[in-house]
This record gives structure tokens, C-alpha cells and sequence, in this order.
């Protein structure tokens, strides 16, 4: 049995996003073809992602300094223990479902908050004396993202940061598995805005039961 990490990040659900319904799509396929695993749905929107900021700083160096969890500060207490609950179940997982849209040529901020979360040395990765290693090397990962404009290819192709991003953290994880399906245009081609969502979510429905 697997255990897989649906991971979204958009405010908005299947009704009114292209990414989620495609996500939807995805993964009730892959629940039909898998339906022993274990999926959970992280809700990046609904979650508590603590940014690493001078609280995490200041109770990751009481740590390391020898201190107790328990001279940690409550606030240091809460973001510390709550950055260590991401990163042990990101590293627990065996796939990877990541969806979202693309703002601003990359994915929401609340991506990049989890990404830091879950890049942990022991956990994910590990440093060696030829540079760090990724720990996930039995693992796969799987994005889905919309965007109204074409940037997976083409002229704006060197626009494009999102799937980039995650390409390079996943490699750097060790994930040996790691695809894309990019649903986009349908604000640059209003009058195929239906015939690509409906493109999109047959390509995710055959994705997810391939994954």
C-alpha cells in the first residue's frame, strides 16, 4: 500500500479551477485503480504552514545549542513542531500529487512556505562531503497546473517557473519521478476555454491511472 500527498494550492475548488478539476479528475482515477492506498489531501489554503521566519530561526538554534523543546518559547514551540509534522510526513509519502495554478509566471507563495517546509537535511536530503544527496530516491511526484497563457512551450517557455521550481526540488529530493500536464490557453483562446478544460481532464484521468 501506498501513500500518497495530494497536495493543492489554490483558494478556489473544481467549479471555478481548471487546475483543481483537473486535479479532482486525477486523482479519483487513481483512488479507482488504487483504491488500497492511502491519499491525503493537503489543503495548502486550509493548512497551517508556518514561514520560516525569526521564531523558527531563534528555536532551531536553541536546539542545536543543546537546549530542551521545553525552553523553546510557545510560539517557537508551535512553528517548530508544526515544520516537523510537514517534513516527516513529506518524507514518509510515497507520491506526490502537486496542482496549482500559475500566478505571476510561478505557483502561489503557500507552495514555496510548503517546499521549505518539507527541504529538511536528515529528511529529504542530506549533505556529503560531494555536495547534498536527496533521501527520497524510491519515491514519484506528478504536477498538474493551469494557466490562461501557453508556457510550457513556445515563446514564453522561458517564463515559465513553477513546474521549473518543482523539477528542481524534486531532483534535488532524489525523486527519480517526477511529470507534468499543463492545461493552458483558455484565457489567450476564450472560445476553447471548454474544449482545453475538457482536454485537460481526460489527460488527468488517464494520468492518474497510470500513476
Amino acid at each position: 500500500m501506498s501513500k500518497v500527498l495530494y497536495i493543492t494550492a489554490h483558494p478556489h475548488d473544481e467549479k471555478l479551477s481548471f487546475s483543481m478539476a483537473a486535479g479532482k479528475a486525477f486523482i479519483e482515477a487513481y483512488k479507482e485503480a488504487n483504491a488500497g492506498d492511502e491519499l491525503i489531501h493537503i489543503d495548502l489554503y486550509k493548512e497551517e504552514i508556518p514561514a520560516i521566519d525569526a521564531d523558527v530561526f531563534s528555536g532551531w538554534g536553541k536546539l542545536q545549542s543543546g537546549s530542551g523543546f521545553e525552553e523553546l518559547s510557545d510560539v517557537e514551540q508551535k512553528k517548530v513542531q508544526r515544520l516537523n509534522e510537514l517534513s516527516d510526513q513529506f518524507a514518509q509519502a510515497d507520491k506526490y500529487v502537486f496542482v496549482n495554478p500559475m500566478w505571476n509566471f510561478s505557483f502561489p507563495p503557500v507552495m514555496k512556505a510548503y517546499l521549505d517546509s518539507v527541504a529538511v537535511a536528515g529528511k529529504s536530503f542530506k549533505y556529503t562531503e560531494q555536495g547534498p544527496v536527496g533521501l527520497l530516491t524510491n519515491k514519484k511526484a506528478f504536477h498538474i497546473q493551469a494557466s490562461g497563457g501557453i508556457y510550457s512551450q513556445g515563446p514564453a517557455a522561458d517564463l515559465e517557473m513553477g513546474h521549473r521550481y518543482l523539477n528542481v526540488m524534486m531532483t534535488f529530493f532524489g525523486v527519480p519521478s517526477f511529470e507534468g500536464l499543463f492545461i493552458e490557453g483558455h484565457a489567450a483562446m476564450p472560445d476553447q476555454a471548454e474544449q482545453i478544460k475538457q482536454d485537460g481532464l481526460t489527460k488527468a484521468t488517464e494520468a492518474g491511472r497510470q500513476f
